[in-house]
């Protein structure tokens, strides 16, 4: 007996035109090309102009994603945004989006969960297809997160940058196994616990701002490799497949070191992982989206290659998602 799985029809993505190189960022704060890259694999990030709103990137990601799947705003049914930058406190950036989109149906909203939000939203929308909610969805990571740093603080300015991806997800038919093109299984994880190696100090009922972004980089690192490991075996547990079985890792882009711990822990080959921190930096909940459309269009990832995408954020919050390309 057949079932509905939710594949991966385009994709798209959006980097602000305004870069930042690591000798740019020597003038702003005390750091050296050296140390950043050292520390993190960071060359450059992309900053949003004055004005470029998250929805903004948020569109554009989503209109070559559609235009990618060969669709229109008219046949999506659901929008999520995941990011941690929206536009207002209300409405959610994903109507903003909606409308900007031209699209008058279906219905949008935001999901929240830092750097681990593509991973989130991907699998929100995923339990909407299979249940029959929807058709097509729309799923995208969009961040301005240039917004809440601290640029007096070194520690964390220099690892985040902004940006935008999305993909195209559609209700298809497979036959229930492990071949089957789409989502074949996720997990999901949090930990208030963690709340204070990785938060911003505001919010509208806290303090009435937006506070900015604040990190204990070792303890994070710390916890980044441990979680993620162990939530990649979880997943193909479930999908039952092995980790010699994927084709490419698309992970979080927070740092070259987490990136390299990980695939160590696993075992995974590192020519196997999708890496872009070097030159967007940490975009939180674009980050995934954005590796993913890299390595498409530079014809690494084909049709049939089995993707596993992983991510961990503020919360502490993480998960994976395997996915038949």
């Amino acid at each position: 007996m057949g079932v509905i799985r939710s594949r991966i029809k385009g994709c798209g993505s959006y980097l602000p035109e305004r870069v930042m190189d690591n000798a740019e960022m020597s003038t702003i704060v005390d750091t050296t090309d050296e140390w950043i890259v050292s520390r993190s694999g960071i060359t450059r990030r992309h900053l949003a102009a004055d004005g470029e709103l998250t929805s903004d990137l948020a569109t554009a990601a989503a209109r070559e994603a559609l235009e990618n799947a060969g669709l229109t705003a008219d046949d999506v049914d659901l929008i999520i945004v995941a990011t941690a930058t929206p536009d207002e406190t209300f409405p959610a950036t994903a109507t903003t989006v909606q409308l900007k989109l031209g699209m008058t149906t279906g219905f949008a909203f935001d999901v929240q969960a830092v750097c681990s939000g593509f991973i989130f939203a991907l699998n929100t929308a995923d339990n909407f297809i299979t249940s029959g909610q929807v058709k097509t969805a729309l799923v995208i990571g969009a961040e301005t997160f240039s917004r809440i740093l601290d640029w007096e603080d070194r520690t964390t300015c220099v690892l985040f940058g902004d940006g935008a991806g999305a993909v195209v997800l559609q209700a298809e038919e497979g036959a229930g196994t492990s071949d089957d093109f789409g989502v074949l299984a996720s997990r999901l994880h949090s930990d208030g616990r963690q709340h204070d190696l990785l938060y911003v100090d505001g919010g509208p009922s806290s303090t009435g701002t937006t506070g900015l972004l604040r990190m204990a980089g070792n303890q994070v690192f710390k916890h980044a490799v441990r979680n993620l490991a162990s939530v990649v075996s979880e997943t193909m547990e479930l999908a039952g497949l092995k980790e010699e079985n994927i084709d490419w890792v698309v992970p979080h882009q927070a740092n070259k070191r987490i990136l390299d711990g990980t695939a160590k822990k696993l075992g995974i080959d590192p020519e196997k992982v999708i890496v872009t921190v070097d030159k967007h930096a940490n975009t939180s909940a674009a980050s995934v989206p954005l590796a993913l459309k890299v390595a498409v269009d530079d014809g690494r990832i084909k049709r049939g290659d089995l993707l596993l995408m992983e991510a961990m954020g503020g919360g502490f919050t993480w998960g994976a998602c395997l996915v038949r390309y």
